[in-house]
């Protein structure tokens, strides 16, 4: 079945995520768009209750988690590039429309840190560094592991922005059995990735992909670095080894109608990226036959500060279905 596509409304401000753990997206995943105003403040909620806590994985490593409201299936928020948790928090137009606190309102909903990630200007992660750079199997095992030890039951309904949302598909994939759900938001795929090939110059796909060094101005070696090529083919061979299997599935995507909704560099081939983009949010959609494909209208990369009610409904929808 064709995906179908739903409109939806709101106000691009993920310029204001810019100014803080947004420049190492154009590393290894597309940056936010930079039509907001960056001089606005950005309130954080609290996640308040619950779980919150820093927990020893297998390796000996810990890695902090927290988890908020009740009820099943738990949702897990996996952050974009570099992000911490918190960013869920993000209440750009006022505290009750924050993602994590109005999922929270309806069932159990975790955020985690991933090493290296960050919250500009003074907020680094509190889980424990680890070697860079990282896949999304890397990630995707991390992640399994903490839910086990931090004793968080299934089954998830995994909302993953950018890079996250590879790494939620990896997961669904690898542990299909704890997967109730997914919702992609303005996720990366192989699909995507292989754009960056096709549309780049050698030197822009390196410094891109291959290498890309720290974002300007941070301070911070243990920032996350992420092995964008390895991760999309990982990714791929996932799918062709074990397809995603049935289930509740919300691809959202930003607006086609911005001019730079990634905040690419002048220099590069900025529609042919962004044609590209939403032909890969169609391919990804069509991995199974009754997925939503929803637009964000005026949304840029940054959905769920941008647009965070609709990110929230489509995370009930599925949270619904899958109970």
């Amino acid at each position: 079945m064709r995906p179908r596509r739903q409109p939806s409304t709101g106000r691009t401000f993920a310029a204001l995520l810019a100014a803080t753990a947004a420049a190492a997206l154009v590393a290894t995943a597309p940056a936010p768009a930079s039509t907001g105003n960056s001089d606005l403040p950005i309130p954080v909620v609290d996640a308040g209750g619950g779980l919150r806590k820093r927990v020893a994985i297998h390796d000996g490593r810990r890695l902090f988690i927290a988890c908020r409201g009740s009820g099943s299936p738990t949702v897990v928020l996996e952050a974009g590039t570099g992000d911490v948790g918190r960013v869920w928090s993000l209440a750009p137009f006022g505290p009750g429309r924050a993602v994590l606190p109005a999922v929270a309102r309806f069932t159990r909903v975790c955020v985690y840190d991933r090493p290296g990630t960050y919250l500009l200007p003074d907020e680094f992660s509190r889980s424990d560094p680890v070697a860079m750079p990282r896949t999304a199997l890397d990630i995707a095992g991390d992640l399994r592991a903490l839910l086990r030890a931090a004793r968080v039951p299934g089954p998830y309904v995994l909302a993953g922005h950018s890079f996250g949302g590879m790494v939620a598909r990896l997961y669904a994939t690898r542990y299909p059995t704890q997967v109730a759900g997914l919702v992609s938001i303005d996720a990366q795929n192989e699909d995507f990735v292989a754009a960056y090939k096709e549309f780049l110059s050698p030197e822009q796909y390196v410094a891109a992909v291959l290498d890309p060094g720290p974002p300007p101005g941070l301070d911070y070696p243990e920032f996350e670095r992420l092995a964008l090529e390895a991760s999309a083919a990982q990714t791929k061979q996932a799918q062709a080894d074990t397809p995603l299997r049935r289930m509740p599935f919300v691809v959202l995507s930003h607006s086609r109608d911005l001019p730079n909704p990634f905040g690419f560099p002048s220099d590069w081939p900025i529609d042919a990226l962004d044609h590209a983009f939403q032909r890969s949010q169609m391919a990804l959609a069509g991995l199974l036959p009754r997925a939503r494909l929803v637009e964000a209208k005026r949304s840029g990369h940054y959905i769920q500060l941008d647009q965070p009610r609709l990110v929230t409904r489509e995370i009930r929808w599925v949270v619904r279905r899958a109970r």
